[in-house]
């Protein structure tokens, strides 16, 4: 089945056949489209309010980078990947003003036992679950942090992955890892002497692909620290665990969902957050130029503060229309109905995930739908 979206794990380089010559590439994507919201949180306090606005990054996050690759004879090569994300509608720097925030790594590949990597990586559980994604990790509507934490891009990480048949397999270490939006007041340094443990992270998972059927099992634990006051810190533990599958139906049809458990531990032990995922969808290859692709998302949330939850679970349908008109640019529509959070389930106080979408004061819905177009250079 042909897939017209671009995942971010997509873009890792070198992961198959290209490996085998040497050269550098610099590719990018710019995607910008017109929105329009409702229900938005409002300037003032209490206030809300509808909004149209221009975005970047419908269906791929833009970006520009550099990847290359270097043979070194049997069967060995060297690698290297350098990303940058940028707002096209701003030319900002994303990712928090880093140069090369979306990817930074080297590494080396063998064809017999597999690949090893160093930097700044997507985890394993953010990439195991790409191909099992309908709307594959559209930027815009995607509930991708709720899904895979807020750490599914880790500093300082070294990961393994290994392809054996119809099998994948891979696991990443990362010595400290930074995410300033889960941690505003100092955490995301790791690296300490003595504080091993601080900002680390790691993840295992397997998947498998065989004709018509996929699947994947992967588990991701990240270990984020919060200031006790004198240069000391203390660490909570972020859990999740994902089962997820595909099946393709002829040519036209790809039908795909998944679970994720996931556990939130202050550094007390205290839970902080329990809660559970689901999402399922399609794709649907309505013609050659035109995909079409369907995702339900669902958040259970059980347990906040320790405290059984009474708040309403937060869930979400989102839509895609994509119309290739070349094999680099495509225009698309995008639209997401949430309920009981913002779009993309955006929701402050449930596992800090703030995509730009706040509910407005006693607001229980909101409303997106985009038109944008999409290059690939």
């Amino acid at each position: 089945m042909k897939t017209k979206h671009i995942a971010p794990a997509a873009l890792l380089a070198c992961a198959g056949a290209a490996c085998a010559q040497s050269g550098v590439t610099l590719y990018g994507v710019v995607d910008t489209n017109i929105e329009y919201a409702t229900n938005l949180a409002g300037a003032t306090p209490g206030s809300s309010g509808n909004r149209v606005s221009m975005q970047s990054g419908g269906l791929s996050g833009s970006r520009w980078g550099l990847r290359g690759v270097e043979d070194l004879g049997g069967g060995l090569s060297a690698l290297f990947v350098l990303e940058s994300g940028f707002a096209s509608d701003t030319g900002q720097s994303q990712q928090g003003g880093r140069l090369f925030g979306r990817q930074a790594y080297v590494g080396l590949k063998s064809s017999t036992i597999g690949q090893f990597t160093f930097g700044r990586q997507y985890t394993t559980l953010f990439q195991l679950l790409a191909n099992f994604e309908p709307m594959a990790y559209s930027t815009q509507y995607e509930p991708a942090a709720v899904q895979t934490g807020v750490n599914f891009r880790s500093d300082n990480t070294a990961m393994y992955t290994g392809n054996f048949g119809p099998v994948t397999a891979q696991a990443h270490w990362s010595f400290g890892t930074g995410a300033p939006s889960a941690n505003p007041t100092g955490g995301g340094n790791g690296e300490v002497p003595g504080q091993a443990r601080r900002d680390s992270g790691y993840g295992a998972g397997v998947a498998y692909s065989a004709g018509p059927l996929g699947a994947t099992l992967a588990y991701d634990q990240y270990n984020p620290s919060t200031p006790l006051g004198g240069g000391a810190f203390s660490s909570g533990t972020v859990r999740k665990a994902a089962l997820a599958g595909s099946y393709l139906v002829g040519d036209v049809f790809k039908v795909m969902g998944g679970y994720r458990w996931g556990q939130n531990k202050n550094a007390n032990g205290s839970v902080a957050l329990r809660d559970d995922y689901f999402w399922a969808g399609v794709n649907y290859q309505a013609t050659n130029a035109l995909m079409l692709s369907l995702e339900y998302s669902y958040q259970k949330i059980k347990t906040i503060n320790s405290a059984p939850s009474t708040q309403a679970n937060p869930w979400q349908v989102a839509f895609i229309a994509d119309y290739t008109l070349s094999k680099r640019t495509d225009l698309y529509l995008t639209t997401a109905y949430a309920r009981n959070a913002g779009l993309a389930l955006d929701q402050a106080t449930v596992d800090l995930n703030a995509t730009g979408y706040g509910l407005g004061a006693g607001k229980t819905s909101m409303l997106g739908a985009a038109v944008g177009i999409r290059h690939k250079f």
